[in-house]
């Protein structure tokens, strides 16, 4: 027996009185204000699109749009059931993503959270190789600061976070990936730069330049300054990798970078600052995909973080774990 497209029967009963569709097209309107570009955006025509939304109004018992002149204004009944109506797309998307997930192993559309700290310099690389070897995964990134990336994935914003390690939280499932290497880097007229590898004992009394507190990479530079006998900076914290760069290369201070920025947007290119490692023992910083426990979708979050580690392997100077 074929499901019926449009369910007419009482909402007592706990069956919706409408489609999925109809939500959509409502979202649709609210996003363009406008019908002839919400029925585009559909691919519908617009008589169609008018006619689904009076369906809509007339199975709620409720007026969702405001008619008149002018861009088309949703009422506040209309604004709340296209906010809920988003929620039950976003979930019926997940439905059909997960049916795709399970019959190929890595595919779908997978919302992946990142730092502003790596993703940039490694996430191109990963993102072309994955295009090639898994052509039905879609993957959407955003970038946030990492204390903000978990409480997102913890929200739902983000199916699984790339973030610095560790993480704190039991109901969260961890694949490490690599440990990337962290370089000094000092403006281009330092003394320092006369030597090829720098020892703990080169950076005490070293003023050294941090990024906020927001960020995991913050109290990782701390706790090695506080070590090594050198100053952290509370004046001047950078809100990016590219400004601790800038304030370095303005002698306001030394700083620690991670490798693949270094690769990325230092080597070969700046002039304004040079990058020095430490001799012996490197300082790193452990990376790794972290997702809800509860998702479901383990076994092919472990397949992303596999396909990532291929493409890590590609730079020397990482160190590749899991």
């Amino acid at each position: 027996m074929q499901p019926r497209q449009y369910l007419d029967r009482p909402m007592h009963n706990a069956i919706p009185p409408f489609t999925l569709r109809q939500l959509r097209y409502l979202v649709a309107l609210e996003e363009t204000a406008h019908f002839r570009e919400a029925a585009e955006s559909c691919g519908i025509s617009q008589p169609s699109l008018s006619v689904q939304i009076k369906t809509l109004e007339e199975a709620l018992g409720l007026t969702l749009v405001e008619r008149g002149r002018g861009p088309v204004q949703l009422t506040v009944a209309g604004r709340e059931v296209a906010r809920r109506g988003r929620e039950m797309l976003d979930a019926a998307q997940g439905i059909l993503d997960l049916s795709v997930t399970l019959k190929s192993g890595l595919g779908g559309t997978i919302r992946l959270g990142t730092s502003a700290t790596l993703g940039p310099y490694l996430m191109p690389h990963v993102v072309g190789d994955l295009h090639r070897t898994h052509p039905d995964l879609r993957l959407y990134i955003r970038e946030a600061a990492p204390r903000d990336l978990m409480r997102e994935l913890q929200d739902g914003v983000h199916d699984l976070i790339l973030t610095q390690l560790p993480v704190p939280g039991a109901t969260l499932s961890v694949a490490r990936l690599f440990r990337e290497p962290l370089a000094v880097a000092l403006p281009a007229d330092h003394d320092l730069i006369a030597k090829t590898e720098l020892d703990a004992p080169d950076l005490a009394q070293q003023t050294i330049l941090s990024l906020s507190p927001a960020y995991a990479l913050h109290d990782q530079i701390a706790a090695m300054c506080s070590n090594m006998g050198a100053d952290v900076s509370r004046d001047y914290e950078g809100t990016s990798l590219d400004a601790l760069r800038q304030m370095v290369a303005m002698d306001m201070g030394l700083t620690f970078l991670p490798a693949l920025y270094v690769r990325s947007e230092i080597e070969g290119r700046a002039r304004d600052v040079v990058v020095r490692p430490f001799r012996g023992r490197r300082f790193s910083r452990s990376i790794g995909l972290v997702w809800r426990a509860s998702s479901g979708a383990g076994p092919a979050y472990d397949r992303l973080a596999e396909a990532i580690r291929s493409t890590a392997r590609r730079f020397p100077e990482l160190v590749i774990e899991g």
